[in-house]
């Protein structure tokens, strides 16, 4: 496998998951969460906490920066996103709320890299996690391996969205709100719940992100507008369309700039970063509302027509 291609596989399914959790959380809260960045960063510390200290591989440790990250989250809803929509804050409030805990966890995140050096003489600051995988297929395994764990992770999602009595009130709740509230359906655990599972996919999809970019404290401020951008291009309406944005970003920063650097040079990798984002605009010129809003089903259906048309 082309190392662009398995850096970019590994990379996409981490931004994938932090996509798809900026837009869980915005079309069940209205809520921009800007803390994703912080709570990525975090999902990556403690994998390489558990790493350094514990040993053993990276994998092992991803259920435990999953239910950290969903802590970050549950302390975000009931410290602040919760007492703000009880008094109807407007979008925006709720908006800057969330940077307001990132700072304050971006904090705590450089406090607890002073911790790791002076208490066990580690150096956080700048870690390759990928030094701790192993070969797999003659290649990383993070390559084959991070993708299932995302397909497998979005794959329950769906399931617990689609066939439980609690993810069909989800649904019934970001479809409407009022309507599900005037049908008993306690709004207020769907939306610590949505946090929960937010915070969650933000913690994993960064772990993820680090097995192919350098681990460091602002790693997340870092790649928090191509989290955005994924979740922009996939549609804000659809948690799928963010998740695939994500991915079609990630995918497309690495495959854009290996063939740019090999047409142009390699003065080309320090415009990594806009390769992706003018995908997204030039994207959302054509289809507004992102990629969930490509009417997909009537483009195959004339497609067949055509077709049929064409051999009668």
């Amino acid at each position: 496998m082309a190392p662009w291609l398995s850096s970019g596989l590994v990379y996409a399914s981490g931004l994938a998951l932090t996509a798809g959790s900026v837009t869980l959380l915005y079309i069940v809260t209205r809520t921009f969460n800007f803390a994703v960045a912080s709570m990525a960063t975090i999902g990556f510390y403690t994998v390489y906490t558990g790493v350094t200290l514990f040993g053993g591989l990276p994998y092992q440790y991803y259920p435990f920066a999953f239910i950290v990250g969903s802590i970050t989250g549950f302390i975000c809803y009931y410290g602040l996103n919760r007492p703000l929509l009880r008094r109807q804050a407007i979008e925006t409030t709720l908006m800057m709320s969330t940077l307001g805990y990132d700072l304050i966890l971006l904090s705590m995140i450089q406090m607890y890299a002073d911790f790791l050096t002076h208490t066990y003489k580690i150096f956080p600051r700048r870690v390759t996690m990928s030094l701790f995988d192993f070969e797999l297929f003659g290649d990383r395994a993070a390559a084959f391996i991070l993708p299932v764990i995302a397909i497998g992770f979005l794959t329950i999602l769906h399931i617990f969205l689609t066939k439980t009595k609690f993810g069909v009130a989800m649904r019934a709740t970001i479809e409407n709100p009022i309507l599900a509230g005037a049908s008993g359906i306690n709004s207020d655990r769907v939306y610590l719940v949505s946090w929960i599972i937010g915070g969650g996919m933000a913690a994993l999809g960064g772990s993820f992100m680090a097995m192919a970019m350098t681990g460091t404290p602002v790693m997340g401020m870092y790649t928090i507008p191509l989290m955005f951008a994924g979740a922009i291009l996939g549609g804000l309406g659809s948690i799928y369309g963010g998740i695939l944005g994500g991915l079609v970003i990630g995918l497309t920063e690495y495959a854009g700039v290996f063939l740019l650097s090999q047409q142009f040079g390699p003065w080309v990798l320090g415009y990594r970063m806009g390769i992706p984002l003018f995908i997204m605009a030039a994207t959302l010129l054509v289809f507004p509302r992102g990629l969930s809003g490509i009417p997909l089903l009537k483009i195959i259906k004339n497609f067949a027509e055509q077709k049929r048309g064409a051999r009668a």
